[in-house]
């Protein structure tokens, strides 16, 4: 959701409905429910913007960064009735033309989503690199903050992280001003 502020002339997205609306658009596009499965699919994902005005916000002159490289780094313990293990996952992704970075896990046996109060698992995603010479220099270049999406119908479980942001070489002060 992009809101017009006319008090301060900049668009601000929340990234929290960012994220809702995503994982609702990747959930109805590419999953169907299976009732026999207990585990769920998880997916981590995130995007990369460019922050034209380097204040580590959103605004009418940024925007989502294609061809980004991201390092995703994953822990989750997967409970059975015997043991309790640990499944670590160390992967790069590029962004997509929308800024969007995702890995897909599919269902491990054990493996909850963090939603469940018992399971203990965590994300953390950093900036690489990025493929645009004039949006290079990284803003806020790491992150663990996650909301976990559970959702029944679809054995799906959507961990999505904070976004991330790489800036010009100089501020851009024509558009941002001082």
């Amino acid at each position: 959701m992009l809101i017009w502020n006319s008090l301060s002339p900049k668009f601000t997205m929340n990234p929290m409905i960012f994220f809702v609306i995503s994982s609702l658009f990747f959930n109805s596009l590419f999953l169907e429910a299976d009732p026999a499965k207990t585990n769920s699919q998880i997916i981590v994902m995130g995007f990369v913007y460019c922050d034209i005005c380097s204040n580590n916000s959103f605004t009418r002159h940024s925007y989502f960064l294609p061809g980004a490289e991201v390092k995703i780094d994953c822990m989750f313990k997967a409970i059975s009735r015997k043991t309790i293990e640990e499944i670590s996952i160390s992967v790069n992704r590029t962004t997509d033309k929308f800024g969007i970075y995702r890995l897909q896990i599919p269902s491990v046996d054990g493996i909850k989503c963090a939603e469940d109060s018992a399971v203990v698992s965590s994300c953390q995603a950093s900036l690489m690199w990025s493929t645009s010479s004039s949006c290079n220099i990284p803003g806020y270049k790491t992150t663990s903050d996650e909301i976990a999406i559970k959702s029944r119908q679809a054995n799906l479980c959507i961990y999505s992280l904070n976004a991330m942001n790489f800036r010009p070489p100089k501020r851009e002060v024509t558009l941002c001003g001082n």
